[in-house]
């Protein structure tokens, strides 16, 4: 992860794309929400079981390149960061059984 994480840094400083923490945020919440519509047309808004598109996987990608550049703009590395997540997680089923903080 570390490696794509500077390759979307690299590529966001050569295309002189906004670097702002904010910027890159909403970016994220754009191309969530693009991905939302991919899934929702994908299973046609609930109506039938939903297999994997091309369109999905795109959109999926913009999210994770969108993710990895706010993390780089946050000065934060990705890496690092779902490491923890991830211990996190199996600690908590290791405590109490459950995915879920419970609130």
């Amino acid at each position: 992860m570390r490696e794509a994480q500077q390759r979307a840094a690299r590529l966001m400083e050569r295309l002189d794309l906004m670097k702002d923490p904010v910027c890159r945020f909403l970016d994220l919440q754009s191309e969530l929400g693009e991905l939302a519509k991919e899934l929702l047309k994908a299973g046609d808004y609930g109506k039938k079981p939903m297999a994997p598109t091309g369109p999905m996987a795109e959109e999926l990608g913009d999210c994770l390149f969108s993710l990895l550049a706010l993390c780089s703009a946050l000065g934060l590395d990705g890496e690092e960061a779902f490491a923890r997540a991830a211990q996190k997680l199996e600690t908590r089923v290791a405590q109490t059984g459950r995915a879920d903080s419970g609130r």
